[in-house]
């Protein structure tokens, strides 16, 4: 069975960073902060970063389409407990069996999303299991300047990492939706390309997320073509997150949920899932994500 998981995602950052103890740009409750210096990362040069694809970074949880199979993993005594069914996440290292921390400690891994768990309610909220499908928001395969929500079969989706955003997400940066008709999709990582990506040079970087109107988004994760990926944060730089108008909310969107799968649930009134309420505006075109309007 195809399923979705959860994690947070460990990429490192392109430039050095160092610790501050000041109060977090990000996190109201983290008295430090990290902050990058203007020497960048040997990892990213390694990796070739000026070649690489410059991706919008978003704002969300990190995860994963795979197949499950019941995993089951036992962590040694010093790390974390983990659910019988987590499973490491890729690149994770082992020896005689066991996973093995990274240079900051971490072991990522991800953990299956159950509709019973109200943890992962929202999660579940983007995924029909019965189906096979998961709600998804991408460029329009003819026009890259216009966002689609669409329903994509979860076999499509296999083995790949997605970003999932919406209104119960890490405060909601983007607007999505409302405390009465909570919205969250699944983009997939590396979908949002960063057209006219500014140099990897902090200064160069700075003045992007400062001046330009693309530059108001969350960070940038760089895809390199030996796999490696490499981000940078807008709060690394000193810089408020989020912005007033963020670039995602200035680009147009429609909406491509076929309403046949969901005719009987679309009828009660309000409509039992966000597949079914998304269906009532399949073919609509909105402003932005955060002007999509409901009728019920």
């Amino acid at each position: 069975m195809r399923r979705l998981g959860s994690v947070q995602q460990k990429i490192p950052c392109v430039f050095l960073t160092e610790v501050r103890e000041e109060p977090s740009r990000k996190r109201d409750c983290q008295h430090f902060q990290i902050v990058a210096t203007e020497n960048v990362n040997p990892l990213a040069l390694e990796s070739n970063i000026d070649c690489a694809l410059a991706t919008e970074k978003l704002d969300g949880t990190c995860c994963y389409v795979t197949t499950y199979n019941g995993f089951t993993w036992n962590v040694e005594d010093d790390f974390k407990s983990v659910p019988d069914s987590w499973i490491s996440a890729h690149r994770v290292q082992h020896e005689n069996g066991h996973p093995v921390p990274d240079e900051h400690g971490h072991i990522p891994g991800w953990v299956p999303v159950e509709n019973t768990n109200k943890q992962y309610c929202w999660h579940a909220s983007v995924v029909n299991y019965e189906e096979g499908l998961a709600l998804v928001l991408r460029p329009h395969p003819e026009d890259e300047d216009l966002l689609e929500i669409v329903s994509v079969p979860l076999s499509e989706l296999m083995e790949q990492t997605l970003e999932l955003i919406g209104t119960n997400v890490n405060g909601n940066p983007y607007g999505l939706g409302s405390k009465k008709h909570p919205v969250h999709v699944l983009a997939p990582h590396g979908i949002l390309r960063v057209r006219n990506a500014p140099p990897v040079e902090y200064q160069q970087l700075y003045s992007w997320f400062q001046e330009s109107h693309e530059g108001r988004v969350e960070g940038i994760v760089w895809h390199c073509n030996d796999g490696t990926l490499i981000k940078v944060h807008r709060h690394h730089l000193g810089l408020k997150w989020p912005t007033a108008d963020t670039f995602l909310n200035s680009r147009p969107i429609v909406v491509h949920v076929d309403g046949a799968r969901y005719n009987s649930e679309a009828l009660t009134d309000p409509p039992k899932n966000l597949f079914s309420i998304l269906s009532s505006l399949n073919g609509q075109h909105f402003n932005s994500i955060q002007g999509i309007q409901f009728e019920h």
